[in-house]
Formats: structure tokens, sequence, C-alpha cells
């Protein structure tokens, strides 16, 4: 197994590449001149950001942490060249206690669940550095097309046709 180990990095982020609709998500560890970039689904990054949230509001005693004075949410491009290591499969989420840091590991995607992964990814994050991923990975996922109010489909510049609404088309609004 490779593993792709970050120690409190330069900088963890979730990125896309591509249009709305044809985007590739990808979480990115740097450090120095050392990249790594992991591609996963929308939902996987929609949940992790979720998670990381809950996972501080927990250990932090009710509220989640913020970030660090002087620190705001990192809104630059992913760092290139972006070359996928591996997709994601599973991922899982631990606080350490003895550091107070949260471990994140993105293992990459096997072909049936009794298979081992080939690599993983295992990145350690000081608390308000994690709230700071998770606040950029939550605007990575809003920034795609919007979503129906009521069937929660995807609805297209053209218009949806909502099941929830007998084949009434609604259209997208700016």
């Amino acid at each position: 197994m490779l593993i792709h180990r970050f120690e409190r990095p330069r900088r963890f982020v979730a990125g896309t590449v591509g249009a709305p609709g044809e985007r590739t998500f990808f979480l990115q560890a740097s450090d120095g001149s050392r990249v790594t970039s992991v591609a996963l689904e929308k939902e996987q990054v929609r949940v992790l950001a979720e998670r990381l949230e809950a996972l501080l509001v927990e250990v932090g005693g009710g509220t989640a942490s913020t970030p660090a004075p002087g620190r705001s949410v990192d809104l630059d491009p992913l760092d290139q060249p972006i070359e996928e290591e591996f997709r994601v499969g599973a991922m899982t989420l631990a606080w350490e206690p003895d550091v107070g840091e949260v471990v994140v590991e993105a293992f990459a995607a096997t072909d049936d669940e009794d298979t081992e992964a080939s690599d993983v990814l295992v990145v350690t994050l000081r608390p308000e550095v994690a709230l700071e991923f998770a606040e950029r990975a939550k605007s990575v996922v809003a920034a795609g097309r919007p979503t129906c109010p009521f069937c929660g489909g995807v609805v297209e510049p053209e218009g949806h046709l909502c099941p929830r609404a007998n084949g009434f088309r609604r259209v997208a609004r700016d």
C-alpha cells in the first residue's frame, strides 16, 4: 500500500476542474514542492465537509472552532499540475485527542469490498485548518448547478421536468 502522508500541510483543499455539470472534484494536499491530488465525487466532498464540522462541534464542547485570527478561507485555484493519484472509494475521519488534531484518510477505490486499497491519502490538520477546509468545500459544492427545491434534482439552464410537479417544467432562476 502506498501512503501519501501530510502532517499539517501548507495547504489542504477541495477543488474542481471543468464547467458545472462536467466538473471533476479533487482533494489536494501540498507541502513545499510535493502535491498530491485525488479525485472523488461531489457528494463525498459535501459529506466530508459536514462530518468535519460535526466532529469539531463534538470535540469542541458544542461549538465549532473558528478560523485563527488573520487567517481566511483559501479561495485560490488548485495547484498545478493536477495529476490524479487515484479515485477515492472510502474515507475515514478521526480525532487525535493527545495532540488535538483531525486525521482525514481517503482510500483508493477498489473493485470489491474485500480488496485492500492500493493507495491512501492521510492528512493531519489543526482544528482551525479543518474548519477552513470545510468552509471552502461547502462553497465548491454550492458553486455547481442549482437543485430543484421540490425534488432535489439538478436544474439545467434550459429548465427541469420536476416529477413532483406532474411534469411541469421549472426554469432555473439567476
